[in-house]
């Protein structure tokens, strides 16, 4: 594997405004999913040994992000918004990450409230989408989680969500923690 080849992956990733999958990849370079996979394993390695960036295996693709020692001094200076997510915005989030696809009826049983706001302004935020609509009366919309969504949760797919605490005491115990 030659060292241009590792210089065009880091390239590719450094413009790249999502993470790039090794099929995209290897389409526009001409070369198998192998070949720029191997490439990557160089350029992971490349970038370990040295320098302030790394590269992650992050929903579905490759990324390249600033070493975790340098997250500190790089947050100072872009001064990022804090965009959180109510614990509504949350609770819709979680439903749908562990149930997809939902429609908003469905949603609303679990939580036992209206939901449409939620849903609404997790579309907004790209992280959920309409993934297609229930073969039932009125043809209601299904809702399932974004590439977004594993982004900014940082997993690699949904297989990474933890496992739901089933016992009732475990569920109680969270809740008086976060009250």
């Amino acid at each position: 594997m030659e060292s241009s080849l590792v210089d065009v992956l880091e390239a590719l990733l450094f413009v790249a405004d999502a993470p790039a999958s090794a099929q995209s990849l290897a389409s526009v370079l001409g070369l198998t999913e192998g070949q720029v996979e191997q490439g990557m394993e160089m350029l992971g390695s490349r970038l370990q040994e040295k320098g302030s960036l790394e590269m992650v295996s992050i929903a579905g693709g490759y990324q390249l992000c600033t070493k975790r020692e340098y997250a500190e001094v790089v947050a100072n200076f872009l001064k990022p918004q804090r965009n959180r997510l109510s614990r509504a915005l949350l609770e819709v989030l979680a439903i749908v990450a562990y149930r997809q696809p939902m429609t908003t009826q469905e949603i609303d049983l679990v939580r036992g409230v209206a939901s449409d706001y939620s849903v609404r302004a997790l579309v907004e935020r790209r992280l959920v989408k309409e993934v297609g609509r229930k073969s039932s009366p009125g043809r209601p919309v299904l809702y399932g989680t974004t590439q977004q969504f594993l982004h900014q949760f940082n997993m690699k797919d949904l297989n990474d969500l933890p496992p739901v605490q089933t016992s009732e005491a475990k569920a109680s115990e969270i809740v008086e923690e976060t009250l």
